[in-house]
């Protein structure tokens, strides 16, 4: 009889269901004007196309706002003046930014403050990075994404580096980039910004990966902590599947195959993780 193991804390991350709970409140309570997110609400399609139903359309510019519509800042953050030039459009502002994200921009204001140049470990073009630059710049700091251990060259004769870190950075070149700084800059403080969803999921496939036959791992192409989830699992099982929804999974994956890890990104919602599961069950009788 095959086994499905489902890891224990796949699917959405506190902040996240936090920021749907937010999106819906509003949809119920609409009074005629429009409801906007900035950008996809979470990077999960399929659950942005279900919050589409409910009426919350996604702003691709912002000349589709128009004056008393409500704006849905989503969990990854905005910059702060971004959010003044959405008041003085004279839009209603629902702040979905997940408080870990607001962490960071904390932690940023901070080392500014104590006179430390900052190195954001995250993906330069993520929102979540733009959102926290734009305090970094609020703040009157200078700073750097490192995005990659080659982006680190430039850093070597510093005197005060402070790091902090996008909130779904993965752990292990978090640490690989804190431990190169430690060695090159004189004086070194480090702020682990890193959530703690994020270090459960990616435990969660370090434990469960090698014990499989076949790992699925569920979320949106366009998810930086899906698509790190993946890659860890790759790395330590070759049979390693990354979908978005059901209908990816493929018969010839599962042949002969005896139990299926699967696990998903924090912008996973559950009626898909359940949706694979099923599935998988379908593919594996």
């Amino acid at each position: 009889m095959a086994e499905i193991i489902v890891a224990p804390h796949a699917g959405f991350c506190f902040g996240v269901r936090r920021a749907i709970a937010l999106a819906e409140k509003v949809s119920v309570e609409k009074d005629g004007k429009r409801i906007w997110s900035m950008g996809p609400l979470i990077h999960n399609p399929q659950e942005v196309q279900r919050l589409r139903g409910l009426g919350i359309e996604v702003m691709t510019s912002e000349e589709d706002a128009k004056e008393g519509d409500t704006v849905i800042i989503r969990s990854h953050g905005i910059p702060p003046q971004k959010e003044r030039e959405l008041l003085q459009k004279g839009l209603k502002l629902v702040d979905a930014t997940c408080p870990y994200v607001k962490a960071v921009h904390q932690a940023v204001e901070k080392l500014v403050q104590e006179g430390y140049f900052v190195v954001l470990v995250g993906e330069k073009d993520h929102p979540e990075v733009i959102g926290t630059l734009g305090y970094l710049q609020e703040a009157g700091g200078t700073g750097v994404v490192v995005e990659k251990k080659e982006d680190l060259e430039k850093l070597k004769n510093l005197e005060r580096v402070g790091v902090v870190a996008q909130t779904t950075q993965s752990e292990q070149f978090f640490k690989e980039v804190v431990g190169e700084l430690a060695l090159w800059v004189k004086e070194l403080k480090v702020i682990n910004t890193i959530c703690n969803a994020t270090s459960e999921r990616q435990e969660d496939v370090y434990e469960l990966a090698g014990k499989v036959d076949v790992m699925i791992i569920v979320g949106g192409k366009n998810s930086g902590n899906t698509r790190r989830l993946y890659q860890i699992s790759s790395s330590l099982n070759p049979r390693s599947y990354h979908v978005e929804t059901a209908e990816e999974l493929k018969p010839e994956w599962f042949v002969g195959v005896q139990r299926v890890g699967i696990t998903a990104g924090a912008s996973t919602p559950d009626w898909i993780i359940e949706q694979v599961k099923s599935k998988v069950q379908e593919l594996l009788s």
